[in-house]
Parts: C-alpha cells; sequence; structure tokens
C-alpha cells in the first residue's frame, strides 16, 4: 500500500513538474522566440529598405502579389503601447505568426483599395494583441513600407464574431459600417484572451500617408 501511495505521489510531482514546465514555455519562452524573431524580421526590412532609393512620393502600389514570408511593413499601435511595434509579414500560418504579425492572402496590398487584412496573436509569442479591447475610434493604426508612412484610423471599438465569420476580410466588410469601395485596413485576433472560440475584429480607414523622407507622421508622435 505505501509503495502504491509513493508510486502515486511521484507521479503527480512528475505531472506537476511538466505543468509547470508547459505554463513557463507558453508564457515565457514563447515570448522570448517572438521578441528575437520580430525583431530580426524588423532589422531585414530595414536593412532592404536602406539599400533602396527613398521615394519622394507615395508609390503606387503594385499588383506583384507578395510571396509566403515576404516581409511586408512595420506596424506601429501607440494605443497599445510607446514601444508597440510588429512586423507585418505575408501569410497567416503558424509558422508566419510566431516572427509578428501575417497578413492575410488574397486581401489587399498596403495602402491600395481595398482590405489590407491582418492577423495577430492575443497571447503567446510576444502577445502583440494582448490589449487589443482598449483599441477605440479614432485611435492611429501606422504602417511603413520603408518609403510610405500610411496613417489608418480606427472607425469603431472591437466587434466581436466567430471564427468561420470570414466576410470581415472582404473589400467592404459588410458590418464594418464602410458603404462602398475604400483602402481599408482590418485587424484580427482571438477572443478570448486564453481562448479562440471567438475572434475580435477591428476596422480602419486609410486617412493619410507621407513620404518616409518627410519624417514620422504626427500620429507617432502625439
Amino acid at each position: 500500500m505505501r509503495l502504491v501511495v509513493r508510486t502515486f505521489s511521484e507521479l503527480c510531482i512528475t505531472v506537476g513538474g511538466l505543468i509547470v514546465l508547459f505554463v513557463v514555455y507558453v508564457l515565457y519562452w514563447t515570448g522570448v522566440q517572438a521578441a528575437s524573431a520580430s525583431a530580426g524580421q524588423i532589422d531585414t526590412l530595414q536593412r532592404e529598405w536602406s539599400s533602396t532609393p527613398v521615394r519622394t512620393a507615395a508609390p503606387v502600389p503594385e499588383v506583384v502579389p507578395y510571396a509566403p514570408g515576404q516581409g511586408i511593413a512595420v506596424m506601429y499601435v501607440p494605443r497599445l503601447g510607446e514601444d508597440w511595434k510588429w512586423p507585418v509579414l505575408q501569410g497567416t500560418e503558424v509558422g508566419t505568426l510566431k516572427k509578428g504579425l501575417g497578413h492575410y492572402a488574397g486581401t489587399a496590398r498596403l495602402g491600395a483599395t481595398g482590405n489590407f487584412a491582418v492577423a495577430g496573436h492575443r497571447r503567446t509569442y510576444g502577445d502583440p494583441f494582448k490589449d487589443f479591447p482598449r483599441l477605440r475610434r479614432g485611435d492611429a493604426i501606422v504602417l511603413t513600407d520603408g518609403t510610405t508612412w500610411f496613417t489608418y484610423r480606427v472607425d469603431r471599438a472591437p466587434y466581436r464574431t466567430v471564427p468561420t465569420d470570414v466576410g470581415v476580410i472582404d473589400p467592404v466588410p459588410a458590418k464594418s459600417g464602410f458603404d462602398g469601395p475604400g483602402r481599408y485596413l482590418t485587424l484580427t485576433t482571438c477572443e478570448p484572451e486564453w481562448g479562440s472560440s471567438h475572434r475580435l475584429v477591428v476596422w480602419a480607414h486609410l486617412d493619410a500617408t507621407r513620404p518616409v523622407a518627410d519624417g514620422r507622421p504626427q500620429a507617432l508622435d502625439s
């Protein structure tokens, strides 16, 4: 009987230890990995941009598709923190979202007419959208592709829906309040904070563009 009790106790200790290790991995180590990966992606983009002549006017969006995993832009959301910045990569596969935010394939290019739709983790891998519910109407979401700053403005507080509601990334999302074609941005993340039964969605419209040569947009410094 004592042997059974001792064996059971040892098993409980082992299981408990494994659970602790898993929690440390989820809460800490995935964040370390994401911080390193996203910083690497931003450095790569900045090196590419520094080797390309800076244009003095906003470029005409190209029609060439982004390549899977390609770095597209760096996103800043002042509402989510003074130091908040993440790379946006092409695709929403698990491996891509471990390195930064992911651009939904088939949605518009950055700054183009249509809907530039982006997904990000709410928790784990750096928790990029942990504070997503704080976003409010009028908040700035700023992106740069190395030649142009694109400042979008949020049109409404986060909208809660289910994962199968794929219409939220349509060119003109039916529930967004937009009444026709335009240059839009959609952000999506999981809901609740530690689950994935629902999604939170934010829609924004392009408010202004500014050549990188003219300096940072006011939205980042106000």
